[in-house]
């Protein structure tokens, strides 16, 4: 595998808290880093992933905030339920930052399926947050990962491998893109398995997406703090159609900022354009005022 860059290693070499949050009887596995009194931010990872896809990006944040990322519900290291919803994520997601105690209002950065779950949390729950920054989510149509785990052809059998190594050759990203960096995709699909008796087999919960295929221009339309979405430029979930009907659900008021030459997984094959992108955003965020929203 070809050495990461020393930036990568280091932001891994911050290993972060961890702790775990009972929400409605299940515990949601939580990871911090950065100083309690510094704003909060946190993340939220997409479907079938985990909160250790931010562990190459959230050390970028944490001189300036106090950082966390949580593994929803039937992904990672998070018990899982019987019944999935967009609601009981969102309650997760107020819960863990109750729980963590950041010093006000933080802001929430969801990546495609959780920046679906940002958007829901934004409508149901936007007084308690600074903003919500939507990660190549759609709006206009059902999240890629859901579409997927529907015609059965991505998570609804996972296998299980006798071996850590066979495992690793059967991880690839939904929907498919050309891949990032080997050592990117190595990290983050090491964290998606774990050692049964039967074998080596994924974290996430092949029922994720039985009840969770649900259209959300309502809540888009109805947040109720700021919101800005980030796209790649060669986005096959948010392509530009898209991205303009979500500016004007978004009241023509709300940035939507392309990342050049990303596609879906921009925070795996663009992740330092990603971090430039998202500080500029909070910067901007911090010494503004935002518009009122149009009717």
């Amino acid at each position: 595998m070809t050495v990461a860059p020393r930036w990568f290693s280091d932001a891994l070499a911050d290993e972060p808290r961890v702790s775990s949050v009972e929400v409605d009887g299940v515990p949601v596995n939580v990871l911090e880093w950065g100083d309690k009194e510094k704003p909060g931010l946190i993340f939220v990872h997409g479907g079938a992933a985990h909160a250790r896809w931010w562990s190459h990006l959230a050390p970028k944040f944490s001189h300036n905030y106090h950082v966390a990322a949580l593994d929803l519900s039937g992904h990672g290291d998070s018990g899982r339920r019987d019944r999935y919803s967009h609601s009981m994520w969102a309650q997760e997601i107020v819960t863990v930052c109750e729980a963590v105690g950041f010093a006000g209002p933080p802001v929430i950065v969801g990546h495609s399926l959780g920046g679906l779950v940002a958007i829901q949390t934004a409508a149901t729950h936007g007084e308690l947050f600074a903003g919500a920054v939507i990660v190549d989510s759609p709006v206009r149509r059902p999240d890629p990962e859901s579409e997927e785990g529907t015609r059965g052809r991505a998570f609804r059998a996972p296998g299980t491998y006798s071996d850590l190594e066979t495992a690793l050759t059967h991880f690839h990203l939904i929907p498919p893109q050309p891949d990032p960096e080997p050592w990117t995709l190595d990290h983050v699909a090491r964290h998606s398995l774990r050692e049964t008796d039967a074998g080596w087999s994924w974290k996430f919960d092949p029922n994720l997406f039985t009840h969770t295929m649900i259209a959300m221009h309502e809540q888009l339309a109805s947040v109720k703090c700021r919101v800005a979405v980030l796209r790649g430029e060669h986005s096959v979930v948010v392509p530009q159609d898209t991205a303009e009907y979500m500016y004007e659900v978004m009241g023509r008021v709300s940035p939507v900022v392309t990342i050049p030459e990303a596609h879906h997984h921009l925070i795996l094959d663009q992740p330092l354009s990603f971090i430039t992108a998202l500080r500029t955003l909070l910067a901007d965020w911090e010494h503004s005022v935002p518009f009122e929203r149009r009717d």
